[in-house]
């Protein structure tokens, strides 16, 4: 075989979303990606770091990139780099940025080495689009959690009893989330490890489940009901994960954080009006008759 036809044997074209990156040396990076045909691949950006890198700008976190890659003896290498989707707005915006973060590392925690998962490939790319274009980011990704968990052999059962697949009426049900599912009354409510199941959060866990998101988005919940499916969700993903996450805790510290601020910006603008009626007052009473 001539040199030139073994160089293009050793060299594959993948499109792929960057999960995340980590330093190499003095001047690489390692990137974690996720493609449809191959999976999950760890491959080797040389020399990405340098000022006049020309692949620098291609391989952020969430970028949607198509890569020339090289096989090598260890890791494979990326020869090319050309974005297909900046996704620019997650990394301008650090809330959105946030919950970006979130869905890679959900999504890197759930996919193994090389093991193709196309379904699973574009809910990831669906879901970083719809956060990129400004959806609200809490109903995109309970969205992406609840149909994640069923590409992923995950999925919990929510219209029949875990226990005697009786129909689920409308009352308080329970989950149970070593069972994978939803318990009666009858079942769960003597379990201390069960999560109770109010009728709103159930008929919001269901509608996610089964519904397309072009549905799910025009969804308006309270925000009790919010952040009862998202603790829920939270719950039911660290029990089969078996491990806890990183960007949740940072993004529960970014929420209180941002409701402080508006808190104070809010108590600012109603001093702000109430010593402005108050001078507008002492015109009045100055004023000439």
């Amino acid at each position: 075989m001539d040199p030139e036809s073994e160089r293009r044997q050793r060299l594959y074209r993948v499109s792929a979303i960057v999960l995340k990156r980590r330093e190499q040396g003095e001047a690489d990076r390692l990137l974690t990606v996720m493609t449809r045909d191959r999976g999950k691949l760890t491959l080797l950006a040389k020399g990405v770091r340098k000022p006049a890198s020309r692949k620098a700008g291609h391989i952020e976190p969430f970028t949607y990139v198509e890569l020339l890659v090289a096989k090598g003896k260890s890791l494979d290498l990326v020869t090319q780099a050309e974005t297909l989707e900046a996704h620019r707005a997650l990394r301008e915006d650090l809330w959105r940025s946030s919950w970006a973060y979130y869905v890679v590392e959900l999504a890197d925690a759930f996919t193994q080495d090389e093991d193709p998962n196309a379904l699973f490939f574009d809910l990831v790319l669906e879901t970083l689009g719809r956060l990129n274009a400004g959806v609200d980011p809490a109903l995109a990704v309970r969205y992406y959690e609840l149909h994640l968990l069923s590409l992923v052999g995950y999925q919990p059962q929510l219209f029949r009893c875990v226990q005697c697949d009786a129909p689920l009426q409308p009352e308080v049900n329970f989950l149970s989330l070593e069972r994978g599912g939803a318990l009666c009354p009858s079942h769960g409510s003597h379990h201390p490890e069960t999560i109770a199941l109010p009728v709103p959060v159930l008929k919001v866990l269901r509608f996610m489940q089964t519904r397309p998101w072009e549905q799910v988005a025009q969804l308006q919940l309270s925000p009790a009901v919010s952040r009862q499916v998202e603790s829920i969700l939270a719950r039911y993903i660290v029990y089969h994960l078996e491990r806890t996450l990183r960007s949740p805790a940072f993004l529960e510290k970014l929420r209180a954080m941002l409701a402080r601020t508006k808190m104070v910006n809010a108590e600012e603008t109603a001093n702000g009006e109430s010593n402005g009626e108050a001078a507008l007052s002492i015109n009045d009473e100055n004023a000439p008759g």
